[in-house]
């Protein structure tokens, strides 16, 4: 069930020294947009460049350099709008923001103010799972998305008096997406990150990756007694890890609670978060709207489109995670669990689609999720990095229903696939890893296991679910080839148990 309105959830209550606490957050995220150019100019936009490679005249503020819009910036802003479900405004206005920024040549950012190009939409968040493997799903607001320029980046360790300027990144393509404050836990804000980050990669308006910087959020936070007003908030600049967001939350909260029940009231502010020491801290004084001295691009016109543009664009929408998560589950039989983390990533959930086409769903499921996603995150890797494809997993699931090898070498099967690639009807050939089916052959094993262990055997049958110990010793001697269902039905007959 969505949770509409915003009550408080005693799970997330927090308990201080005086009584229970809630805290509430609001995120401002900033996702580079995926183009090849700048906002407003033709500089490339691709990561690791030499320092002020990717830099035109007019991302140097040189004089008599004016701005040009970027359509394929303001097409991906509208497809973003279309997927948050919000409101598209078929016309919005760039201004300039004033403040001095380093590494920022005009001395203003070019952004919108009151005018954006997307207006309020939603997400749904899955939060969860519970001890009975249940999601508890919650609407976020989103109070706007607008088009800003980047900024570029000062580098302060090169030099030991001097601070150097890199500028590759000043003028590139953000959108900025801001929630209302309806997240109530750190868990929530991490459920909220990691879905806006997968309907973006769905979307491929941005590639969402926090390591290279292409996904920041700006989270605030404020406390407040359960039914009380909002509290005074502070502003947690550039967090750039999911992780990270959830370990700033719950230490700026508890920092706010301490201060309050001390006596002290918090000091609307701008705080770093440092991952080393696990804490925020102080970094200014936080600035209000006004004091940016806003007003209209005097150098761009207006962006004005009408509904036909925008029409077009959502045609060309792909399937998004809630969708496609609904459709597996009905398709495949998916648990809602199975299904989230499969949907997860649109890379994942092409495979897993690969993989499932004319086979068991669940059981392709399970391979996906279990074997293949388990090694992937032990090596540190994506399923972009996967040295298995699908066809070789699907041909490994169809020699497991076909009989030909059982569950434990399939196990084995995709090891040496993962490790050393290959056909795997080719390796189960030449490495005689077929199942044995041949009941005299796996008879001989099952009188051998019986001879060698009478006391078993009497507990067996005093104890009929014994017989799966004695299942396990034959799938051992026989190397896991024999057949498994002959093995419990060989068994099962020369030990009296029905």
């Amino acid at each position: 069930m969505i949770a509409e309105n915003r009550n408080t959830n005693p799970k997330n209550l927090i308990a201080g020294a005086t009584g229970d606490w809630e805290i509430v957050i609001g995120m401002e995220v900033h996702a580079q947009v995926a183009s090849n150019s700048k906002l407003f100019s033709g500089a490339a936009t691709a990561f690791g460049g030499e320092p002020n490679d990717h830099v035109s005249l007019v991302d140097a503020a040189m004089p008599g350099m004016l701005p040009v819009i970027n359509e394929e910036c303001v097409a991906q802003a509208v497809r973003t709008g279309l997927g948050l479900k919000a409101e598209i405004n078929h016309r919005s206005v760039f201004a300039r923001k004033n403040y001095f920024y380093p590494d920022l040549p005009q001395g203003y950012q070019i952004s919108q103010y009151d005018q954006p190009i997307v207006g309020e939409g939603e997400i749904i968040v899955e939060v969860g799972p519970d001890k009975k493997g249940e999601f508890e799903e919650i609407m976020i607001g989103i109070e706007r998305l607008h088009l800003e320029q980047d900024a570029g980046k000062s580098l302060h360790d090169q030099h030991e008096t001097m601070s150097f300027v890199d500028l590759n990144r000043s003028g590139v393509a953000l959108m900025e997406i801001v929630s209302k404050p309806d997240l109530r836990s750190s868990e929530e804000a991490k459920a909220y990150l990691a879905k806006l980050r997968s309907i973006l990669r769905y979307l491929r308006t941005s590639d969402a990756d926090m390591d290279k910087g292409n996904l920041r959020a700006d989270i605030n936070v404020s406390v407040r007694r359960p039914g009380e007003p909002f509290g005074t908030r502070c502003e947690i600049k550039n967090v750039n890890s999911i992780r990270f967001a959830g370990q700033a939350i719950e230490y700026e909260a508890r920092r706010q609670i301490g201060v309050i029940e001390d006596g002290g009231k918090i000091d609307q502010e701008t705080r770093l978060f440092d991952p080393n020491k696990g804490e925020t801290r102080s970094m200014r004084s936080k600035e209000e709207a006004h004091d940016y001295r806003y007003f209209p691009d005097p150098d761009l016109l207006p962006l004005e489109f009408d509904a036909a543009y925008v029409e077009a664009l959502a045609a060309d929408l792909p399937e998004l995670p809630d969708d496609k998560r609904v459709r597996l589950i009905q398709a495949f039989g998916l648990s809602a669990y199975d299904a989230s983390i499969l949907v997860s990533e649109r890379a994942i959930a092409d495979y897993f689609e690969h993989v499932a086409e004319g086979r068991d769903g669940k059981q392709a499921a399970n391979w996906v999720i279990n074997d293949l996603l388990g090694a992937l995150n032990k090596d540190g890797q994506t399923i972009e990095d996967s040295p298995v494809s699908p066809a070789q997993l699907g041909e490994i699931l169809d020699m497991l229903k076909e009989g030909v090898i059982s569950g434990k070498i399939a196990k084995d099967l995709f090891e040496i696939v993962y490790s050393e690639g290959g056909d795997p009807r080719d390796i189960v050939e030449t490495r005689g890893m077929k199942q044995v089916t041949d009941t005299g052959a796996i008879e001989k094993v099952v009188d051998e296991v019986i001879a060698a262990n009478p006391d078993k055997v009497e507990q067996a049958k005093a104890k009929p679910t014994m017989i799966g110990w004695f299942v396990g010793q034959v799938m051992k001697a026989s190397q896991g080839k024999a057949n498994p269902q002959a093995v419990n039905a060989l068994l099962k007959d020369k030990l009296g148990i029905e």
